[in-house]
């Protein structure tokens, strides 16, 4: 069921979008904002407030690769591994949490995800944590980096 805040948010999304339907990858976010991922009970409670079926939610969610539907770490590593990050060595970075991209430490600390590009080949390699991005990184940099986020 969503929550008041949930539902309150929702619909101060509304009048920016055409229809009621094209808020939902919109109001998906506000849900994983406040609970971290999208359960599948969440994206019918979000299909049903949206007059949309839960399937084409879900096509949504899918394709969206910012919505987590399964639990997640309590921060997100998005690795870059397109071809300029792979050159500048991005497999080494993702190696430094001994897990593979789609795992979670065992701590829960953090969930490692691949993705094709941050759109920051000039500053390759490159990974996005939760909402920062960083740049021209090193095995070391990243260690540091890592300390930040608990």
């Amino acid at each position: 069921m969503l929550s008041e805040e949930e539902r309150r948010e929702i619909e101060e999304e509304l009048p920016r979008y055409e229809t009621r339907r094209a808020v939902g990858v919109e109001a998906l976010k506000i849900v994983q904002r406040r609970r971290g991922w999208v359960d599948s009970e969440a994206l019918g409670d979000v299909a049903e407030f949206l007059g949309m079926t839960r399937d084409e939610l879900d096509h949504a969610a899918t394709f969206y690769r910012m919505i987590f539907r399964k639990p997640v770490g309590r921060h997100v590593i998005l690795f870059c591994d397109s071809v300029t990050c792979w050159i500048q060595g991005c497999e080494h970075l993702a190696g430094r949490l001994g897990i593979r991209p789609g795992e979670t430490t065992a701590d829960g600390r953090f969930t490692l995800l691949s993705i094709s590009c941050l759109g920051m080949c000039d500053h390759a390699p490159a990974v996005m944590i939760d909402e920062d991005t960083y740049g021209d990184l090193t095995p070391e940099k990243l260690d540091d980096l890592l300390t930040k986020y608990v």
